[in-house]
């Protein structure tokens, strides 16, 4: 009788071979995963990083772009950039100059307690450090930063909590 197939082509650990090695071998030879889409739609696959990003006007180091001021010898000038595909940079340029959104927010307990240290203090930084809800024990400098922040992140809401302090002071 023959021998049940299963056990014939059982899978063996081959000792001899270091998975590791493999591993970076394997990742090595990968494409690089490229996040900008502006270089990624002007790569050429046929040619070297190098070459790649000196037609695009990019700097493929930082070796030789800045000048560098020595005392013993002559300064080295900037390197020229012949861009072939000078678009990349334009793209680049333009995505960047876009102003940014600026999206930060503060927690609820912040604004909490910005709320009654400046609805009991005011201005009074120091008289805010000896107040019994500073839990965390801040500085007068710690809580003017919150403060500033809490600006800095919501001006309307603030502007519209410091009117409606003073609302009901003029009536």
């Amino acid at each position: 009788m023959g021998k049940l197939r299963k056990g014939r082509n059982r899978n063996t650990f081959d000792y001899n071979q270091n998975k590791k090695k493999l591993k970076k071998r394997f990742k090595r030879k990968e494409k690089p995963q490229i996040e900008c889409p502006q270089i990624r739609k002007a790569w050429d696959d046929h040619k070297t990083v190098k070459q790649n990003l000196l037609d695009m006007g990019l700097a493929p180091g930082t070796k030789g772009m800045l000048p560098i001021k020595s005392n013993n010898g002559p300064r080295s000038e900037p390197m020229e950039i012949n861009a072939i595909k000078a678009y990349v940079v334009e793209e680049m340029e333009a995505e960047a100059s876009v102003p940014r959104e600026d999206k930060t927010t503060c927690s609820t307990d912040l604004i909490e307690y910005v709320h009654h240290m400046v609805k009991e203090h005011k201005d009074n930084y120091k008289a805010m450090a000896r107040d019994e809800k500073n839990f965390y024990q801040d500085t007068p400098k710690q809580i003017k930063k919150k403060v500033e922040f809490y600006k800095r992140c919501h001006p309307e809401e603030y502007d519209a909590f410091i009117a409606s302090l003073q609302s009901p002071k003029s009536s």
